[in-house]
């Protein structure tokens, strides 16, 4: 190995390391930023984050343009791709598209703000989460079993997304409880009202008119008769979804236990089974 190609070995072992030591360094940085002063300046982190996961994809890219410059072996490689550029267009397009496509649904998020880090999302398929990163190719979700969730971000820009966090964070959620139709009715509906007022994730949403008006705290309607049961469905508000699950969890054991130790039967479907032997014995009876 001669002294210039020592000499070009050296320059790209330095400029790689460089990036490397620099994209580690302004990470780290812009990591305790985006912690200790978004809130204090009432910012979305959503923007920094993004920036900050695009810091390597731009100084590894500004190295890699360093080192095809200084070296005239790779500068004249470059001039050699750039003259052939329609065939190299062609090729690189085809095995970029996913990439650019990611690239581009990234910025459309970061502009659009569909959602944001820490926003509460689900899918259509059932995958629920909490956004925890957004970088330039995926979006990474913690679902509530902590496991992380890595969608494209051509993906998820397709998809549509029920935001829980977007705007406002209160939650009505819907809890259905089945009496039989011999239980009384107005009994069940003030047990499942009391029970909802004591929880502590239940929250008073009625508006001044609403409250003058006389509406009840916990709103609950009977909203089927179906062929064993009645079925009542309660109204509640919460401050987020996480606690509005709670509740509702909390609420199934705590009305289940009321009902039964007050006289309020949960019905189940009843069903008579014949026996063959039984049907040939009533013939013989019969004959």
């Amino acid at each position: 190995m001669n002294r210039e190609t020592l000499n070009y070995l050296i320059l790209i072992i330095v400029t790689l390391l460089a990036a490397t030591i620099a994209t580690i360094i302004l990470r780290k940085v812009m990591s305790v930023f985006i912690k200790n002063y978004s809130k204090k300046l009432q910012t979305d982190p959503t923007n920094f984050a993004f920036i900050k996961n695009s810091v390597g994809f731009i100084i590894f890219s500004s190295a890699t343009i360093f080192i095809f410059y200084k070296i005239p072996f790779l500068k004249s490689v470059g001039t050699a791709l750039f003259a052939g550029a329609g065939i190299v267009a062609v090729v690189v397009g085809f095995a970029s598209q996913k990439a650019f496509s990611n690239i581009i649904s990234g910025i459309f998020i970061l502009l659009f703000k569909p959602f944001k880090i820490s926003d509460v999302i689900e899918f259509k398929d059932g995958h629920k989460g909490i956004v925890e990163e957004i970088t330039l190719r995926h979006t990474l979700i913690k679902n509530y079993e902590n496991r992380r969730i890595i969608i494209p971000n051509s993906v998820i820009s397709e998809e549509t997304i029920i935001n829980s966090s977007i705007q406002d964070e209160k939650i009505r959620k819907h809890v259905t409880f089945s009496i039989s139709y011999d239980s009384d009715i107005d009994h069940a509906i003030n047990i499942i009202r009391d029970e909802a007022k004591t929880h502590p994730f239940v929250i008073d949403n009625r508006t001044d008119e609403e409250i003058e008006r006389g509406d009840p705290y916990v709103m609950i309607r009977v909203v089927a008769l179906s062929d064993y049961s009645v079925d009542i469905k309660a109204f509640l508000w919460s401050e987020n979804n996480d606690n509005a699950y709670v509740a509702h969890c909390d609420l199934l054991q705590s009305v289940k236990l009321r009902f039964d130790k007050e006289g309020i039967e949960i019905p189940f479907p009843y069903r008579t089974i014949v026996f063959k032997k039984d049907i040939n014995d009533n013939k013989e009876d019969i004959k």
